[in-house]
């Protein structure tokens, strides 16, 4: 049971680790106020309304794109702190009571001990209880 406990609290601080250094970008396409398409790990799709730049250079009359991409960019943690080479008083304290206290948790059943393990029990040569019995009729 403690080797078990023992892989699940590995298996999530792996995952806490994994998680903290990790990074993303989230596209995300408006038409107007509305949001029409999210993606997170791929390009994000457009409503095609799109308006495409005019190549005529002489053209004064521009309208503005009612579409519109935001990009939110989620940056994990660069550093890890790989050694904990100062540790103040204090926080031993703290570790060797969470430790103390949390090794307590969990206590092992002793087996009772017995005199006559160790012996094998004697041979019967009779049958006592039938000698002793009597029988109402």
């Amino acid at each position: 049971m403690k080797q078990l406990i023992h892989k699940i609290v590995s298996l999530s601080m792996a995952i806490v680790v994994l998680f903290s250094t990790m990074s993303f970008t989230m596209d995300m396409h408006f038409c107007g106020d509305t949001l029409m398409d999210t993606a997170i790990f791929q390009q994000v799709k457009t409503c095609g309304m799109d308006m495409e730049n005019p190549l005529t250079e002489g053209c004064s009359v521009t309208k503005k794109n009612c579409c519109s991409d935001e990009q939110v960019v989620v940056d994990g943690q660069d550093e890890l702190q790989l050694h904990a080479e100062q540790i103040t008083l204090e926080q031993q304290v703290f570790i060797a009571s969470f430790v103390y206290s949390y090794i307590n948790l969990f206590e092992s059943v002793d087996k009772k001990k017995t005199s006559f393990e160790a012996y094998k029990p004697p041979l019967v040569t009779k049958e006592i209880f039938k000698l002793d019995q009597t029988y109402l009729i």
